[in-house]
């Protein structure tokens, strides 16, 4: 079974829909309420952890079931650099890029890591005796702590990032007991 794809913006236009599909997914599987929370929960995460790391967000989200196993899948497009890749590479279950499979998939994943832009910070953009005219808390980017991250890997089975080019492919696993 798979659930109608959901398109996701910037200004939170689909967010609610997504949150919407996965309890209408959990209601047609026939969950619990505590079960269908726990798959709404994974599902609010997953597109704050893209939107926190990519920090643009035109994402596709739908949701694959077969027996008591759901797939929750999220594919993004973003201007990739190493801080971005790295991030979200360290949200997976196995700290590796999914993408990255046989000869020719490390190989070009090898390459695409050699290729990635280093990250561009407002700081670095600005000169210095500039940036002390300008008040600390003005323009400082707000640091990404993680919780994201941190909820996803306790509440899901399995986190998978995929990483080919600047498309990013994200899929959570959650096998419910029943």
């Amino acid at each position: 079974m798979k659930s109608d794809v959901i398109m996701i913006d910037n200004q939170g236009n689909g967010f609610r829909d997504a949150v919407e599909q996965t309890r209408k997914t959990a209601a047609f599987r026939g969950l619990s309420g505590k079960e269908s929370l726990h798959l709404q929960l994974i599902t609010e995460e997953m597109l704050s952890l893209a939107r926190s790391v990519t920090g643009e967000m035109k994402a596709s989200f739908w949701i694959e079931g077969e027996g008591n196993q759901f797939d929750l899948h999220l594919t993004t497009e973003t201007v990739m650099d190493k801080e971005k890749r790295s991030l979200l590479i360290s949200s997976a279950t196995s700290s590796k890029n999914e993408a990255a499979k046989g000869f020719l998939g490390k190989l070009r994943d090898a390459f695409e890591q050699a290729m990635t832009a280093d990250a561009v910070h407002l700081s670095d953009a600005l000169p210095q005796d500039l940036l002390a005219d300008i008040p600390s808390s003005g323009f400082e980017e707000p640091e990404w702590d993680g919780y994201e991250k941190s909820v996803l890997k306790r509440l899901a089975d399995q986190v998978k990032i995929g990483i080919r080019g600047g498309v990013v492919d994200m899929t959570v696993s959650k096998k419910i007991a029943g």
